[in-house]
């Protein structure tokens, strides 16, 4: 009974941790050019709190990086939930450019003026 409990548990571990290294293995990553007006986006009271906020609400999107010197967001996003190309026109929704997609007018609207173009 004992070997049988052992042999069910290793089945289980072994089941669990090949779903967990497939399911990571779904995320990809890509690095988008944006263009920032200001040099405090990410702590301005309004542009920052989007970053924190509403970048992850895109759906598909994991995790993000921005880098406010290089103006580039990494993205870490499940190709299974989204498209590049739907997270480009999120990013384009909160007011920024995201590679050849252009931040929307009421994106831009809703940014603090030094963040606006």
């Amino acid at each position: 009974m004992k070997n049988l409990l052992k042999s069910a548990f290793l089945v289980l571990t072994v089941f669990l941790m090949t779903n967990t290294a497939i399911a990571q293995k779904t995320n990809q990553k890509a690095v988008i050019k944006t263009t920032l007006h200001c040099d405090h986006c990410k702590e301005c009271e309004t542009c920052g709190l989007k970053f924190k906020t509403e970048m992850l609400k895109i759906k598909g999107v994991k995790m993000y990086e921005l880098d406010d010197k290089k103006m580039t967001f990494t993205i870490y996003y499940n190709p299974k939930k989204t498209t590049l190309q739907a997270i480009k026109e999120g990013i384009a929704k909160l007011g920024y450019d995201a590679d050849e997609v252009k931040a929307t007018s009421e994106g831009i609207a809703s940014l603090d003026g030094c963040c606006k173009a």
